[in-house]
């Protein structure tokens, strides 16, 4: 029995939250205990108020400034990404832990495993569990660099406009005869803003200063170019990066849109610090290896394929109901990775939700079709 099991068998005998000798709460005067473990992958928001997240080390510590406002939760994303609710039953103890730990010393998830076990609905569990508002995803491709994830500055947008501002502000030429009677003229309208042409990433945007921490997805960081690890280490590693068009402005706030939809954020001076450090997880599905600096930055969680029992479960929860013959395509879903195919749970997901349609037949054309979804996706077809 790990510790962690342990810890849950206390909490049913004695009715205490697991971990709840660790500590108790500081500054509060309530000596209300708190546990290095906050999260236990329930897959249910929290009732009332989001747990307390345990201090940083103090290594891990930022002052970013000013403090910003607390995201939504995207309520539509976390369904689509858990379903009816639930654990994400592919974790194991020992991984909750390591999620834990991640949480406690404010470093990044690296997480490996085979496509379609859960790695990016991970994030999404533990900022519903959490109360954690919307997770920020940063899709990774063979061309993506890092200011891609911190901010895009539009400049030939505001070279328009402000060619466009100037052609409206400038009095006509010295001698230009007039044939009409002079009149007042409205004052010219400001020159455009220079924050109306910044848009903070998903990285950038995770990285501003919140009270509780962000959850940053970085999703397939194995399809990037080779250099993006290595650029990553000097952000992930000091929680800030400069934004150099407005450390040039002579504003000294700007503000800014961010990855948050019809949201903006005050930057001091150009500099962007972090408050409390994001929950950042990173996917790989193992198609290259990371630098040893990079991978020493993170901690390694490796998922594995879920069993039939999960299985099962995952279709409920996605599902919202238990349909029938769903224990067939299950077994047959198995049976095929336990032959060394590779298969993803979302094609058992998209064969049930088929055979479950409303006059769907099962004959040769319905079984072409199923095979279809379950093919192996090794095969290259």
């Amino acid at each position: 029995m790990t510790e962690y099991e342990r810890e849950r068998a206390d909490s049913a005998v004695n009715g205490t939250p697991v971990g709840a000798t660790a500590a108790t709460e500081t500054g509060t005067g309530t000596g209300s205990p708190v546990s290095w473990r906050v999260f236990h992958a329930t897959g249910a928001a929290p009732a009332d108020a989001p747990p307390a997240l345990p201090p940083a080390p103090p290594w891990r510590e930022f002052a970013g400034e000013p403090l910003q406002t607390a995201p939504a939760a995207d309520d539509r994303a976390v369904h689509r990404r858990l379903g009816a609710g639930g654990p994400l039953h592919s974790l194991r103890d020992e991984d909750i832990d390591t999620v834990n730990a991640a949480l406690l010393l404010r470093r990044p998830l690296l997480v490996t495993g085979p496509p379609g076990v859960g790695k990016s609905t991970l994030a999404y569990l533990v900022a519903l569990e959490l109360g954690l508002g919307r997770v920020l995803q940063w899709s990774i491709v063979s061309r993506t660099a890092l200011r891609d994830g911190l901010y895009e500055y539009d400049s030939i947008g505001r070279a328009q406009a402000i060619a466009a501002w100037r052609a409206g502000a400038d009095p006509a030429p010295a001698g230009t005869p007039s044939t009409e009677p002079t009149e007042p003229t409205e004052p010219p309208e400001q020159a455009p803003y220079l924050g109306d042409f910044i848009t903070l990433g998903p990285l950038g945007t995770a990285l501003l200063a919140y009270e509780r921490p962000r959850v940053l997805l970085i999703d397939e960081l194995d399809k990037s170019d080779i250099d993006l690890p290595n650029d990553l280490l000097h952000v992930l590693e000091n929680g800030s990066y400069d934004v150099p068009e407005l450390v040039r402005s002579a504003l000294p706030a700007v503000n800014v849109f961010t990855d948050d939809p019809g949201s903006r954020a005050e930057i001091l001076g150009g500099h962007v610090e972090c408050r409390e450090f994001p929950l950042v997880v990173i996917t790989s599905n193992g198609e290259r290896e990371f630098p040893a600096a990079f991978r020493r930055r993170c901690l390694p969680l490796e998922m594995r394929p879920p069993s039939r029992k999960q299985l099962v479960a995952i279709v409920v929860s996605h599902l919202r109901r238990r349909p029938e013959g769903v224990e067939a395509l299950v077994d047959e879903f198995e049976r095929r990775v336990l032959k060394g195919g590779t298969q993803s749970v979302d094609q058992l997901l998209n064969a049930v939700h088929l055979t479950t349609a409303g006059g769907f037949q099962a004959d040769a054309d319905g079984r072409k079709l199923i095979e279809l979804l379950l093919r192996d996706l090794a095969k290259g077809r």
